[in-house]
């Protein structure tokens, strides 16, 4: 049992570092490629705070 929840924790922080930190180059980038139909409020708001000004 433990073995797996060490399996899980392994997995969600390995997931997570695959994604750019939000307001950089590469994310801006990424965002840019994603609907924006799909955008959530916060990200909209990141992307005007962070790559338009």
């Amino acid at each position: 049992m433990t073995l797996r929840i060490v399996f899980v924790f392994i997995a969600v922080a390995f997931l997570a570092a695959c994604s750019p930190e939000v307001g950089s180059d590469e994310w801006c980038e990424d965002l840019k490629e994603k609907d924006k139909g799909d955008w959530t409020l916060d990200e909209t708001a990141e992307y005007g705070k962070s790559c338009l000004f």
